[in-house]
């Protein structure tokens, strides 16, 4: 009982209650098992189209690649290092990667995604990290201009953060290819945006609890 609370969602009139066996329930079951149903055939779809879609198989035998590991000022966990071999791994196949890496805050999720995708400039292809809001991408960009200020990578953020000039200038280096690693809000996600040869996209969401 000391769970139970009271409603307080929006409409002066409350949520509107069905009865069971009633038309209404049955009409919201109905739409709902529609819903499922395409739901599962897109991703029936989706991945059928990834089981024969060829990708770019990296390579983790780059000597950056272990300077960059070894340069790291902490002792990784053995779920950090879990993580960095399965993503390294997914990496060198030749199948499109498609990965969750979930943990708290705190416990490496950042650290473990620029050491998985360092292999991204193989071959000169770019690499895309976009966060869910604009503090967010701006912790994301300044961990990686520090993590990768000792290597020839260019990191560049995109965001409000960031004039209309300086947007303007990043988006012609990013289609020019001479952008290493873009890391932004959905500012991302605009039609002028234009990579080069974009080898790994990284999504970063963050859930607060509460």
């Amino acid at each position: 009982m000391n769970l139970l609370q009271k409603y307080v969602g929006g409409g002066d009139g409350g949520p509107r209650l069905d009865k069971l066996g009633g038309t209404s329930w049955e009409n919201a079951k109905r739409k709902v098992k529609k819903s499922l149903r395409e739901l599962a055939e897109e991703l029936i779809q989706l991945y059928a189209t990834r089981s024969v879609v060829k990708g770019h198989a990296f390579s983790t035998s780059d000597q950056f690649l272990k300077e960059f590991e070894a340069s790291f000022e902490y002792e990784e966990t053995p779920d950090q290092m879990q993580a960095i071999e399965d993503v390294q791994k997914d990496l060198t196949q030749d199948k499109p990667m498609d990965r969750l890496v979930c943990g708290d805050v705190g416990f490496g999720k950042t650290e473990g995604g620029p050491a998985g995708r360092l292999p991204g400039h193989d071959g000169g292809k770019a690499s895309c990290r976009a966060g869910s809001h604009t503090v967010l991408a701006q912790q994301h960009y300044q961990t990686f201009s520090r993590r990768f200020s000792s290597y020839p990578f260019r990191v560049e953020m995109l965001s409000r953060f960031r004039s209309r000039l300086e947007q303007r200038q990043i988006l012609e280096d990013l289609a020019r290819g001479k952008v290493d690693l873009i890391v932004g809000t959905h500012r991302l996600l605009q039609k002028d945006l234009v990579f080069k040869d974009l080898g790994l996209l990284v999504v970063t969401r963050s859930i607060a609890s509460g």
